[in-house]
């Protein structure tokens, strides 16, 4: 009964508009109330949940970001894909999908991605002759391919849950976030055919080299933050330390694009970034908390094992259940909430950590694009001046895409351990 007016009064809060932290929050706070509990637990189980040295990383890797995006790294890396997949039919979506997969080493965010590049290509592509919800699908779509490809910030979090490698989840990362990328350009190259939407003048193999000369900084950091993990000269903290000292380097003595007057204001956007995802993960653990008490991990586990004992039967009952949260809970939340409660239930099948870590983010990461939640969606159509609607049609032959890709990542460990096992 308790548990009930918990998930219910969570339901609620999210549907009147509050924050997931707060929703998080409150609901806690009321079943505190309600059942009795010294509200003393809260900053107990606050603190619980954000003293992880780990997760110290998380403000160096959103500041490294910032600084990169501020400093020209965008336009870099949309020149780069655009010389090389502009000349094909539907070049500019294929560029948008190749921006996001190089972007995405930067970031380490769907949300960033979204709104850098999408501020960028979504205008440019309507220009050009694509359609706008078209244009907005692309953008969304490609987005999911950010926390997937390290740095991810999700993959910090999964590994702060479970104490697992973060270079492990990293690698892990990498095949499935590239499968995702190529995977999406098929749905884009098809329909712009079918279109008949324009392409670019092929670019010369000089004026290639150029651009990827241009971009070659800013893809080089992602190189340098996996082999000091992998290589042990560094922890994962300590290597967002060692990006954001790159990333000023790069942006202002390199590209020369980074005003020095500019870096309080990215510092205090990465604050705010910082302290909004941290007191989501503080409110998270508090709500965990309460998960455990009344034993909710294990009756998920019985109802889900009293369906089927099947391994790929719990796989695609775990999926669909992911799947289904990720529509209207933010990934980290859905992370912090879901990942302690489903872990049990997935090494019982036999499934490494690494390999169900990296699932679940894919899947909660899928959520960023879907209604009624889809904030990836949301800002997309925002920039690009369509419907929720007539982008969500848009979306639909993306979204097979990405839960096919998820289905292939789910059912074929390999795809995500033969990359960490080649470092173990």
């Amino acid at each position: 009964m308790m548990a009930l007016m918990l998930f219910i009064s969570f339901l609620v809060l999210i549907f009147l508009g509050f924050p997931i932290a707060f929703s998080l929050g409150l609901s806690s706070v009321l079943y505190l109330v309600v059942a009795d509990i010294s509200l003393s637990i809260i900053p107990q189980k606050m603190f619980e949940g954000l003293n992880s040295f780990v997760l110290l990383c998380i403000p160096g890797f959103i500041l490294a970001g910032n600084l990169m995006n501020v400093g020209g790294i965008t336009n870099r890396l949309i020149d780069f894909a655009n010389s090389i997949l502009g000349r094909v039919r539907g070049g500019l979506g294929l560029a948008n999908v190749g921006a996001s997969m190089g972007f995405g080493g930067i970031s380490g965010t769907a949300l960033a991605d979204t709104a850098s590049i999408g501020g960028i290509l979504i205008p440019a592509m309507k220009k050009e002759g694509y359609g706008a919800g078209f244009s907005v699908a692309v953008t969304a779509s490609s987005s999911t391919v950010g926390p997937i490809i390290p740095p991810s910030l999700p993959m910090i979090i999964v590994g702060t849950l479970a104490s697992l490698s973060i270079g492990d989840l990293f690698v892990a990362g990498i095949i499935p976030g590239i499968m995702i990328g190529l995977g999406l350009m098929i749905p884009t190259y098809i329909i712009s055919v079918k279109r008949n939407y324009p392409k670019g003048e092929a670019k010369s193999f000089k004026e290639i080299v150029k651009s990827f000369f241009g971009a070659f900084w800013a893809l080089l950091m992602t190189l340098i933050i996996l082999y000091g993990i992998l290589g042990g000269i560094f922890t994962p903290t300590e290597a967002s330390i060692v990006a954001v000292i790159y990333a000023l380097i790069i942006g202002i003595f390199v590209y020369r694009e980074l005003p020095v007057i500019e870096i309080p204001k990215i510092m205090l956007n990465t604050m705010t970034t910082t302290a909004s995802i941290m007191l989501l993960v503080g409110f998270a653990n508090l709500f965990g908390w309460i998960l455990i008490s009344e034993q909710i991990p294990q009756m998920v586990a019985d109802v889900i094992l009293g369906i089927s004992t099947n391994k790929y039967i719990v796989i695609l009952l775990i999926l669909a259940l992911v799947l289904f949260v990720g529509t209207f809970m933010e990934t980290i939340a859905g992370l912090v909430i879901l990942f302690p409660v489903l872990l049990p239930v997935a090494t019982s099948i036999g499934m490494d950590p690494i390999h169900f870590g990296v699932t679940m983010v894919l899947a909660m990461i899928i959520g960023v694009v879907t209604p009624p939640v889809g904030v990836c969606l949301f800002v997309a159509s925002q920039i690009g001046k369509v419907s929720m609607g007539t982008a969500t049609r848009e979306l639909l032959p993306f979204l097979l895409v990405s839960v096919i890709v998820l289905l292939l990542v789910a059912f074929i460990p390999a795809l995500t351990l033969y990359l960490p096992s080649l470092f173990n």
